[in-house]
């Protein structure tokens, strides 16, 4: 007589948001590699608003209401020495007086330095700008302390934990420096390096969703 078998639990979901149909490209045509379960990559449009709207919808869908959460796609680099294709993780965003504290940084540079061997991984707070963000407001917003900007990541990750709580973490490949101010996305050699980055990082958010499940000690 055959045995019986308990129906294993349903993995924890991921989702990973970006704001721009290239960045949501390259998340989908990356290498993708092992995933531990359900992971859906959602383009929430460019801004907080449109952010946070979309990150409430994609999260009160059925089956997704425990997602952990990732932020990515592009941002800009506020530290002197950056470069379009070096990498940011997020050990906090911020935004508007709020800080949202990033989970398993440890666990994702480590991911991302296998994935995208020679590439710089920078740690640190990403702050949350409504616009883009160019010249001499980049030494504004690095006097803060943070290391990198973006428009949508901060909002994301604090919407998130607003519907329920649950892992969320925000990467982002620089697209463009304090010394590599791009003009548009695509069209200079900056913004394809970042591309082929962002291409590349899909395994290291898989062992991230995987060290998850782990048990703690």
């Amino acid at each position: 007589m055959g045995g019986t078998h308990e129906p294993s639990a349903p993995a924890t979901p991921l989702l990973i948001a970006c704001a721009l149909g290239i960045e949501r490209l390259a998340l989908r045509t990356g290498r993708a590699g092992a995933a531990s379960g359900p992971v859906s990559v959602i383009r929430t449009g460019m801004g907080p608003r449109a952010a946070e709207a979309a990150v409430r919808r994609a999260l009160g869908r059925r089956g997704a209401e425990d997602a952990a959460v990732i932020a990515s796609g592009f941002c800009a680099g506020l530290a002197p020495g950056m470069h379009p294709g070096d990498l940011v993780v997020a050990d906090e965003t911020r935004d508007s007086g709020s800080t949202t504290v990033c989970v398993g940084t440890g666990v994702l540079v480590d991911a991302l330095t296998r994935a995208v061997p020679g590439r710089t991984v920078h740690t640190g707070p990403l702050i949350g700008s409504g616009h883009v963000v160019r010249g001499p407001e980049r030494a504004g917003l690095r006097a803060t302390g943070a290391i990198a900007v973006d428009m949508e990541s901060a909002v994301t990750l604090r919407t998130a934990l607003r519907t329920g709580p649950r892992p969320v973490a925000a990467v982002r490949v620089v697209v463009d420096a304090p010394e590599h101010e791009l003009v548009r996305i695509g069209t200079v050699r900056g913004g394809i390096s970042a591309f082929r980055v962002l291409r590349a990082v899909l395994p290291a958010f898989h062992e991230w969703h995987r060290s998850l499940l782990l048990p703690r000690r």
